[in-house]
């Protein structure tokens, strides 16, 4: 039975175009780049809205957020990438992932589309030595004439930023 409805539930998938052997990603924008996450992390996205600001955390850590009686911490990636801090538009969104089993909020300029990257049209992370830190790549995808830097949530953020952000939400 569960096996019949997976089938189906694939099909259906296959036939509106979306494919779940995760290689498709919501993209997003900071600044002028092109980020991808993997679709299956992203919980929801929501418009930008003041969040509370919380002592002693770090600079990247922006505060907590009620989201519908859960907190979660939120975080701004472009403090976190080292890019300088931008007023919020009315497309400033706060894309709520899944990091190791913990639910966050990523403050991000915009979305920009859900896209299907094939595995072949992933790339590994270029390496810059050991000054520049891209462990937090899975790759680069290309789409059309757009090259996107594809997240690893689970590395974007360090065991420490996580233990901190789980004891803010608790």
């Amino acid at each position: 039975m569960a096996a019949a409805v997976e089938n189906t539930a694939q099909e259906l998938n296959q036939q509106i175009g979306l494919t779940t052997d995760g290689s498709q990603f919501l993209t997003f924008q900071l600044g002028e780049e092109l980020y991808g996450v993997d679709i299956l992390r992203v919980q929801e996205i929501k418009g930008y809205t003041a969040v509370t600001r919380i002592p002693n955390t770090p600079p990247h850590i922006k505060g907590v957020l009620n989201l519908r009686g859960t907190i979660v911490p939120i975080v701004e990636l472009r403090t976190k990438f080292g890019m300088d801090t931008i007023e919020y538009t009315m497309f400033t969104v706060i894309v709520v992932v899944v990091v190791r089993e913990k639910i966050m909020g990523l403050v991000v300029d915009a979305v920009s589309d859900v896209l299907n990257i094939d595995k072949k049209d992933i790339q590994a992370a270029p390496q810059f030595g050991a000054k520049v830190d891209v462990s937090f790549l899975n790759g680069i995808g290309k789409s059309g004439d757009k090259l996107i830097a594809l997240l690893d949530m689970d590395r974007l953020l360090s065991d420490e930023d996580v233990t901190d952000t789980a004891a803010i939400a608790a």
